[in-house]
């Protein structure tokens, strides 16, 4: 069977007479002259090598393979309208989908979202907050915040920040168990952070020991999530200490709920990175969002 496809400009003059029964309706609804149209449809017939129209003088009546084919024709033509149909939807809606890990959806895109409502106030944003890493054409996501090695998944992506971590706790908690110093630390409660695969965990209280020099002391959690945002709201009950990263515990130290117990920060060891549908930056407001995503990770 060959797989060269007869000329598009052919189909289309067949399809018109086909269905207009009139070669001078089928040119002007093409906006060729009726000689153009006979020749295309000429042309197709050599292309697939049988008669199409059968000619009786001026006029032309379909063959019984002229009717099977304009059937198989129309439905491609109805396929193709469905298709240029969803494409223009597609690309003229103005929500935009963003993706994102949880706990950052929860305490660092929602926060980023309202700032975003507040200077276009008539652009929707829908957030979903998943760890699973989108293909962006087949479930319709425009933007995903990817973290590690996630993102070189992603065809068109850009590093936004490397987070950092501190112990962190509530300030009655502090007020209960004085720390002066990291070896302090290691005395009090310890909350943990254990994500899933596939992302490589932020770093563990034995990392951060190691890192300040604590190498005597061997940290114990009683409690450890996978979620960073449930570890988050168990410190802020008094539940203990909690390497808190920077991104997700910046709200709730301005307002008092939690406080740095120990200003010693460690960097994570892979950064977070801003991954998109290189179609939605054609959209409204597409790269105006995409923009407004990489500035703002500037303050983190």
């Amino acid at each position: 069977m060959s797989l060269r496809l007869p000329s598009l400009r052919g189909v289309q003059a067949f399809e018109a007479v086909g269905r207009s029964g009139s070669v001078a309706i089928a040119a002007r609804d093409l906006g060729l002259t009726p000689g153009a149209v006979s020749q295309h449809i000429g042309r197709l017939e050599e292309e697939v090598g049988v008669a199409l129209f059968e000619r009786k003088g001026r006029s032309l009546a379909l063959t019984s393979w002229g009717q099977i084919y304009l059937r198989s024709v129309r439905d491609g033509f109805d396929h193709l309208r469905a298709a240029n149909d969803v494409l223009q939807r597609a690309r003229l809606k103005s929500e935009i989908v963003m993706s994102a890990p949880p706990s950052l959806a929860i305490r660092w895109v929602r926060r980023l979202l309202g700032e975003w409502q507040n200077l276009t106030p008539g652009v929707s944003v829908r957030l979903l907050g998943d760890d699973h890493e989108p293909v962006f054409e087949d479930e319709q996501v425009d933007f995903r915040i990817s973290y590690g090695t996630a993102r070189l998944k992603y065809a068109h992506f850009t590093d936004l920040f490397v987070d950092r971590v501190a112990p962190v706790c509530s300030p009655s908690f502090l007020e209960a168990h004085p720390i002066e110093n990291p070896a302090d630390v290691m005395r009090w409660p310890l909350i943990g952070i254990e994500w899933k695969n596939p992302y490589q965990s932020p770093p563990s209280w034995s990392d951060w020991a190691i890192r300040f020099g604590l190498t005597q002391l061997e940290p114990s959690c009683g409690i450890s999530f996978s979620l960073s945002s449930t570890a988050i709201d168990a410190a802020i009950d008094g539940a203990g200490l909690v390497l808190g990263q920077a991104s997700l515990v910046a709200s709730e130290i301005a307002s008092g709920r939690l406080v740095v117990a120990c200003d010693c920060w460690m960097a994570l060891s892979e950064p977070y990175a801003l991954a998109w549908n290189p179609a939605t930056l054609d959209r409204p407001h597409g790269s105006e969002f995409k923009n407004f995503v990489v500035r703002a990770t500037r303050k983190v």
